[in-house]
């Protein structure tokens, strides 16, 4: 059996590669996917405790996070799409407001 403490470091490992790609890139897309990778970081940890200590409470808000993360997504792809359309570019820093 895996001990619990190797999810948690594999999580934090996730996690910050996640916040890294969210501070250092400015891609609109690479930023989705950070995000994505720190929601991933946190399920895993949830997963985790729930497993040690026998609860289900944390499979629960993993569901509800990952439910959150696909409205997050499709909403946010939507927005990527549009602002590439419109700019020509989805660079954040090139984009200094949302005025058209």
């Amino acid at each position: 059996m895996v001990p619990v403490s190797y999810y948690l470091i594999l999580s934090a490992v996730l996690f910050l590669t996640g916040a890294v790609g969210f501070m250092i890139r400015r891609n609109a897309i690479i930023m989705l996917m950070s995000i994505e990778l720190m929601l991933n970081g946190a399920n895993l940890s949830f997963v985790a405790f729930a497993r040690q200590f026998g609860m289900s409470d944390g499979h629960i808000y993993v569901f509800i996070a990952i439910t959150i993360a696909a409205a997050e997504a499709a909403i946010g792809l939507a927005l990527v799409i549009l602002l590439f359309r419109n700019r020509g570019t989805v660079n954040i820093d090139e984009v200094k407001t949302l005025r058209w």
